[in-house]
């Protein structure tokens, strides 16, 4: 994209920060001020059951001890917290309903309560063989009206999109053949994380999305939706991730979060540790993120997922 440079960084506050989160805002936060750029901090909190107050106000000061500064959004700006914006996802939703681009559905239960979250690998956020697609109109008018609400999906392209990542290079998806049709909007109303940062990125003007390979295989979705909704896709570059004995570290991995670091070691020795690990510097020893923006690279980042041993 051409243009002045808009990074973000956009955690879900449903726990502390681990190891993981703390490396993919490292490389946001280089790739953003490296490029001369303007860094956007959003909250995704779509989902009140798992997200909370008090570990998105832990993400806000972690991040600042850590070097890992802003320029506008979250908490100065309430409404760069997603559960602000309800009333701007309602517009982009009755856009992509007035184009009969979504229906609704009243499939698998599971698969809409983690609609609303980023996904993680395994976890299955989609129908390809969804019979509500099929409904006449009358069917779905009776549908609309029964006492249970129905879920929203929107109707898959069956388009092979690409995304030039900047790490991982061309990545190429054909979303209806690969995934099938994907939930917008939940049985309870909650909009889906698919569609969320995918307005949210639009409208806050993001230009550049660096964020862990597991989301890769969302970003041609994403950005077939922006172009859809009539705005233009950010540039996408997507790390490595920080793997525990289970795979992709997890909040759940209490053991890593910044709470327990915070207790342990300096911002620098964290931010040093980081950078060894995904290739940025030789020697594992403490550094400030501004200390790395001289040798910042994405030629020096390791594609290879990294294991914490």
């Amino acid at each position: 994209m051409t243009g002045p440079v808009v990074g973000r960084f956009a955690p879900s506050p449903s726990g502390y920060m681990h190891l993981g989160n703390l490396l993919a805002m490292l490389l946001a936060w280089l790739d953003c001020r490296s490029l001369g750029g303007e860094l956007v901090f959003r909250l995704e909190d779509l989902d009140p059951a798992r997200s909370k107050r008090v570990y998105a106000e832990a993400m806000a000061a972690d991040l600042r001890w850590l070097g890992l500064d802003w320029d506008r959004g979250w908490p100065e700006e309430p409404a760069c917290a997603q559960s602000a914006r309800t009333a701007i996802y309602e517009t982009a939703f009755q856009t992509l309903l007035d184009r009969d681009l979504v229906y609704p559905c009243r499939c698998t239960r599971s698969e809409r309560l983690a609609a609303a979250s980023a996904p993680h690998p395994g976890e299955r956020e989609f129908d390809s063989g969804c019979r509500c697609a099929h409904l006449s109109r009358a069917e779905r008018e009776a549908l609309l009206r029964a006492d249970r609400r129905p879920a929203w999906k929107l109707r898959s392209p069956d388009t092979a999109i690409t995304v030039p990542d900047g790490h991982y290079g061309a990545f190429t998806q054909n979303p209806a053949r690969e995934l099938g049709d994907f939930i917008v909007r939940r049985a309870d109303g909650i909009f889906a994380y698919q569609l969320a940062v995918s307005v949210d990125d639009m409208l806050m003007g993001v230009t550049r999305v660096v964020r862990g390979r597991d989301l890769l295989s969302s970003a041609p979705r994403q950005k077939w939706l922006i172009e859809t909704l009539g705005g233009q896709a950010p540039d996408y570059c997507h790390c490595p991730l920080l793997t525990g004995g289970a795979g992709k570290l997890s909040k759940r991995l209490g053991s890593l979060s910044t709470e327990v670091l915070r207790k342990e070691y300096a911002p620098e020795q964290i931010i040093g540790r980081l950078a060894f690990l995904c290739g940025l510097i030789d020697r594992d020893e403490p550094v400030t993120a501004r200390d790395l923006l001289p040798v910042f690279s994405w030629d020096k980042v390791r594609k290879e997922d990294i294991p914490l041993v």
